[in-house]
């Protein structure tokens, strides 16, 4: 058997609030940690039903950041609703729901409001 390790550091400032985010994985490319401005680490619990979540963000990420990591997450979340399941119906609205995001912060960005 073969384990692999993902490893997230946190760096808080004195109010516990995340000044610097990184990960490294075992079988990376690089050596170092490799630095982040949010991540969102999602695990389903079975024996629960129930998900388990931790969502991180630093300081310095601006709200067009969030609004499109968001976005991109849930994009990536319904590819893996049709990996995982072949829910077509279910991945394609999640996309489309991700299409209409994307038309309102560009809408917001027009309007010089983010």
């Amino acid at each position: 058997m073969t384990e692999k390790e993902i490893k997230l550091k946190i760096t808080l400032d004195d109010n516990n609030i995340p000044e610097k985010l990184s990960w490294k994985a075992t079988d990376s490319a690089s050596q170092e940690p490799q630095p982040v401005k949010a991540f969102s680490l999602n695990m389903w619990e079975g024996q629960k039903n129930e998900t388990l979540r931790i969502d991180l963000w630093d300081k310095e990420i601006n709200t067009l950041e969030m609004k499109r990591f968001c976005i991109d997450t849930m994009g990536g979340m319904a590819q893996s609703l049709l990996s995982a399941t072949g829910d077509e119906y279910m991945a394609n609205e999640m996309k489309a729901l991700c299409e209409k995001f994307v038309a309102h912060v560009h809408r917001q960005m027009e309007e010089g409001k983010q």
